[in-house]
């Protein structure tokens, strides 16, 4: 039973788990001994978005124990590690937890330069000078040891270290941990079960005999998270000479519990004890209670122990692989046998014998009925309880088969020692059992409902594998559905709309976007923040992804402000892709690739200047167009009718330039066209574009010019196909002449998409926060309109050839759907 109390612990932690860190087992030397939990973080950027990002956690946020751990440590939002650093918890006082932040030390670590209300003094302890800070009223402390900085929260805890600093010695068990943790996943959590009961105390019942350090002597477990997820995988180490719970299960071997296959479909927890040689159990069991000799053989067929939860009734099941001698034992105590749906009931004269045979497995529980299926033996304290196990089991029915195990199932291993699988409602249950009324409470108020807790432990000789995992469950979503798959929420607002772009790795989408702080984000298709990038201004335009080295590796192409940049997968600036402009003022960059041979054109514009550069990143000499002589509007674009290569440029005198290659002109145009603010394409081979007084013209190859007057508005928005015209005017939308009328709102230009020879047409009502799609007959695609605020873009993100689309979701945040 004590195993679900490890969940809940663990669970009680990550409510404060908030900061950084990499791997250097030197920093081990500056933990004080009595830290009760430790927390090694990896990757400082994948920690602290992981976490933003966490559904579970974002659950939590309105907690008091949230609140208080997060006021605690929310000072070291104020630095900048660049490499590992551990995060430890000391108890300083009765039930008052400080912490100390080790790593290593380096100029720019402080990112004090936006703060306020901050104070900063230099203090002296045994000779050595150290830092006291004030930030918004809070204090830290500050010293460099050894190239190494620390942060305490609590004076008491940094002078103790500096006292103590030569006398520190790393715990032996601790090291080995620490040397075999994950160096792949952001963080680590190390726990000493002698320090760590304090962590709870507070929190439990006087009445509980919940202590973590009866349970394991230290616990090692990598953090693993999703926007869904939060898992922590590990090993537990017990110490051979005391009485820690998991001793129990020394020398046994793990089996595959049956008990989800007998729970019914509504429990709201189960939990199961396997091994595969009772006698070693019997052995470590007389040993953990202190016992003169191992209990009767009675039992010596059990190899499950099981505990089904059934909101607040129970049942047990004792799974063996021979009946005869446990039924004879039963048959002397029963008093009754009824039958129900083929099975029998019998009733039980005594009732405790389970608590006394198996302590602690089994305790508190009063085993008056008892029926049999195949080879394993239910218990129940009612009749009612048995009646529904019966019921369910008969009518398959089961807890395998429900949401809450399915989702738990996944993340667990086959064969199990100690496994725990519950709902929400279970582990209220749970709390409310063991913990105080007010951390009860507190809980409660978050929103739970929709996640599965788990936990198990496998034994594996002399340590045990441990997991420990809160998951949101997703109903099972039905075809023709638009449905939600993430969101993510920024350090700031958007910027701009986001995108997709391809991992060339693995052939799926990614996601692109800045926020206001002109930070770049890559996204990977499972909402995690793969990287940020601070860039120097705003992103104009799109991002292009380019192929510049020809091996099939992607990069990213774009143009700020005032710079040309391009990006490779791990957002690392590609040489000599970072020139910048004075003055600034760029167009959105224009990439052409004229044969399809990646021999890339880059143009950027910059008011009448043009500047084409080719894949070294030098000036195309032979490009003879450097100045356009009027302030080049739109980026410019590249068509192909025919044979023939076309640059198009709108220039704000209302001249079009549409030239060769070289850039000379290849078709004249005369007149003068007071554009609106849409781009030209090709249509019906044709360049075709709309004026501000809502007029289409369209130019043939030897500058001849046709119009069609549709009186639309200045801020109609056109997009265009060789075949298809989509034009947005007011609140009416035209697809190949056929017009769909929308609600009155505030329009976005239409979008055109061709994915798996279909074309799709989307528009987004920015002043009631809807999207719409359509397809080329301006059919509305069903499920539609959705909930979102920009442009989209839409691909297969995931290729299973179902679509996903992107969008902006809130101010500092984008939504991904999933069209089945």
């Amino acid at each position: 039973m004590k195993f679900r109390i490890l969940l809940i612990f663990v669970i009680v932690l990550a409510l404060g788990c908030k900061k950084e860190e990499n791997k250097t087992s030197s920093l081990l030397h500056y933990i004080p001994k009595e830290t009760a939990v430790l927390i090694k973080i990896n990757d400082h950027q994948a920690f602290k978005s992981d976490l933003k990002n966490n559904g579970f956690l974002k659950e939590l946020e309105g907690t008091k124990v949230y609140r208080s751990i997060h006021e605690k440590i929310k000072n070291l939002d104020n630095i900048s590690p660049s490499s590992e650093g551990l995060l430890g918890f000391v108890e300083i006082g009765k039930e008052n937890f400080e912490y100390i932040y080790v790593t290593d030390s380096h100029p720019n670590f402080f990112q004090l330069d936006n703060a306020q209300n901050i104070s900063s003094e230099t203090l002296t302890y045994e000779n050595r000078s150290y830092d006291k800070y004030v930030l918004d009223d809070i204090s830290f402390f500050s010293l460099e040891q050894d190239n190494k900085i620390i942060l305490c929260s609590a004076q008491l805890v940094l002078e103790n270290l500096i006292r103590t600093l030569k006398e520190i010695k790393t715990p032996q068990t601790l090291q080995k941990l620490y040397e075999v943790s994950s160096e792949n996943k952001p963080a680590t959590l190390f726990i000493n079960s002698k320090y760590g009961d304090a962590v709870i105390t507070s929190k439990v019942l006087e009445k509980s005999k919940i202590k973590i350090s009866n349970f394991f002597d230290w616990i090692s477990l990598d953090l693993n998270t999703g926007q869904n997820h939060m898992g922590f995988n590990g090993i537990s180490i017990a110490n051979d000479s005391l009485n820690q719970f998991i001793n129990l299960f020394k020398n046994t071997n793990p089996l595959t519990p049956t008990t989800p296959q007998l729970a019914p479909l509504n429990s709201t927890a189960i939990l199961s004890y396997t091994f595969d040689d009772y006698n070693e159990f019997a052995k470590n069991q007389q040993k953990y209670l202190d016992r003169s000799s191992p209990v009767d053989t009675i039992f010596n067929t059990v190899e499950e122990v099981g505990h089904i939860f059934l909101n607040s009734k129970k049942g047990v099941v004792l799974k063996t692989f021979g009946s005869e001698n446990l039924y004879q034992f039963l048959d002397t105590y029963k008093k009754e046998s009824k039958d129900y749906q083929g099975n029998q009931i019998n009733g039980l004269s005594s009732s405790e014998f389970l608590n006394e045979f198996f302590n602690p497995l089994i305790q508190g529980f009063s085993a008056n009925y008892f029926s049999i299926i195949d080879n394993t033996f239910l218990f129940s304290e009612d009749r009612e309880t048995m009646q529904t196990i019966i019921s369910n089991y008969k009518n398959g029915a089961t807890f395998e088969k429900s949401p809450t195990y399915l989702a738990a199932k996944t993340e667990l291993a086959e064969e199990s020692t100690i496994q725990f699988i519950s709902s929400s409602k279970g582990i209220e249950y749970f709390l409310e059992e063991d913990f105080s009324k007010e951390f009860v409470l507190d809980i409660k108020e978050s929103n739970l409902s929709k996640y599965v807790f788990a936990g198990q432990l496998v034994t594996d000789n002399s340590f045990y594998h441990t997991s420990l995992m809160a998951e949101r469950v997703e109903k099972e979503v039905a075809s023709n559905t638009t449905s939600p798959l993430f969101t993510v929420q920024l350090d700031a607002d958007l910027a701009n709309t986001p995108q997709f772009v391809t991992n060339h790795r693995t052939n799926k989408k990614e996601i692109v976007v800045q926020d206001v702080d002109n930070n770049l984000y890559l996204i990977s298709t499972e909402g995690k923040v793969l990287w940020k990038k601070q860039l120097g201004s705003k992103i104009v335009g799109s991002i292009k992804q380019i192929d510049i080295y020809k091996n099939g590796r992607l990069q990213l192409a774009f143009t700020t402000n005032n710079q040309f940049l391009v990006l490779d997968r791990n957002g690392k600036e590609v040489e000599p892709f970072n020139k910048t402009y004075e003055g600034g003022n760029l167009n959105s960059l224009a990439v052409f690739d004229y044969e399809d041979k990646k021999n890339y054109r880059f143009v950027v514009t910059q008011g009448s200047k043009v500047f084409m550069y080719n894949g070294k990143g030098d000036i195309v000499d032979g490009f003879t167009y450097k100045n356009s002589g009027s302030q080049i509007t739109n980026s410019p674009k590249h068509f192909r009718i025919g044979k023939k290569d076309y640059l198009a440029f709108m220039l704000e005198n209302n001249s079009l330039k549409i030239l060769s290659r070289v850039g000379k002109d290849r078709v004249t145009v005369t007149d003068k066209i007071d554009f609106s603010n849409n781009d030209i394409y090709i249509y019906k081979n044709k360049f075709t574009l709309t004026d501000k007084k809502g007029v289409l013209h369209q130019i043939d190859e030897k500058g001849g010019i046709s119009r069609a007057n549709f009186n639309l508005n200045q801020d109609h928005g056109i997009d265009a196909t060789s075949n298809t015209l989509v034009i947005m005017n007011d609140n009416i939308l035209t697809i190949k002449g056929k017009k769909v009328e929308l609600e009155l709102g505030v329009y976005t230009k239409p979008k055109i998409f061709y994915i798996y020879d279909k074309i799709y047409v989307s528009v987004t009502d920015i002043q009631n926060q809807k999207i719409y799609l359509f397809d080329s007959q301006a059919k509305p695609i069903p499920n539609f309109p959705i909930y979102g605020n920009s442009i989209i873009d839409l691909a297969d993100i995931d290729n299973d050839r179902k679509l996903e689309l992107v969008a902006k979701d809130l101010e500092n945040s984008i939504i991904i759907y999933k069209l089945n």
